[in-house]
């Protein structure tokens, strides 16, 4: 805690650090990221963040911002106020959508989408949806009520969704390639140190990822050069069991594998 001084300063934390909530410090972040220079069309968030206060103020100023947020409260519409799940059973079959939200490692990420017009404060101007998504095992919905600036088809939206793979991924990615997660966290300096130079790694590991696929596209019967066959490749290097051909033998024999069971995933996928 923030107010044990004697222990902050034992872990070199700096005397001008407050006690911050995640939202508050993900507000700063965006604002850090946005004075860069960085470009940013969306923000979406979870039940955490997207529904939280202090957070979406901030952020609703912004007119090239979106930001998003999951709940299950009443929302208004034209007729009145209500739960957002008799909206959702209000929503007639011919307006549900079949999108992928991604691909993933099974193929295309299908699901049913619809979207709902729906009332926000009226303090906040913009346009305001109601996007969801079943669970069709038992038909649970994923709620996401939307603050717009403007209107924009429904495949934006899903593709926004979506994204939230891809970030549980890059963390995922940062945890088992660069160890992103394993330091004690016992003083402030070599914290910082270790996760400067753990994302460090993960960002070479994708440039170079990227890179290869852009200059020598893998053939049809090899998936792209990941960032694991990389991680993996850089390891075994460093390694005398075998000399270099074989490893790469290995990895070929490994990409050509996964083009396989893709390919297979993705023909099961058409075929349902």
């Amino acid at each position: 805690m923030t107010d044990d001084v004697d222990r902050c300063w034992a872990a070199g934390i700096p005397d001008d650090l407050a006690f911050a909530t995640k939202p508050v410090q993900a507000a700063r972040m965006i604002g850090r990221a946005l004075d860069t220079g960085s470009p940013a069309r969306w923000v979406a968030g979870d039940e955490v963040y997207g529904d939280n206060p202090h957070l979406r103020a901030p952020l609703e100023t912004l007119d090239r911002l979106r930001p998003g947020g999951l709940q299950h409260h009443q929302v208004t519409t034209a007729a009145g106020k209500f739960p957002a799940k008799a909206i959702v059973a209000k929503i007639p079959g011919r307006a549900w959508q079949r999108r992928s939200a991604r691909a993933g490692a099974l193929g295309e990420r299908y699901y049913d989408w619809a979207q709902a017009d729906i009332h926000g404060p009226a303090d906040r101007p913009g346009h305001w949806w109601l996007l969801v998504r079943p669970q069709s095992a038992k038909w649970r919905t994923r709620l996401l009520p939307l603050l717009l600036a403007r209107p924009v088809p429904l495949s934006d939206l899903v593709r926004v969704a979506g994204r939230r793979w891809t970030v549980e991924e890059t963390f995922q990615a940062g945890k088992g390639l660069a160890g992103l997660h394993e330091h004690q966290v016992r003083r402030w300096t070599s914290w910082h140190r270790w996760v400067t130079l753990a994302m460090l790694a993960l960002a070479f590991l994708v440039v170079t990822a990227a890179a290869e696929g852009r200059d020598h596209p893998a053939p049809d019967d090899l998936i792209p050069l990941t960032c694991n066959e990389i991680q993996r490749l850089f390891t075994t290097f460093t390694s005398r069991v075998h000399d270099l051909a074989h490893r790469l033998r290995w990895s070929h024999w490994r990409r050509r594998h996964q083009a396989r069971a893709r390919n297979c995933h993705y023909q099961r996928q058409a075929a349902t």
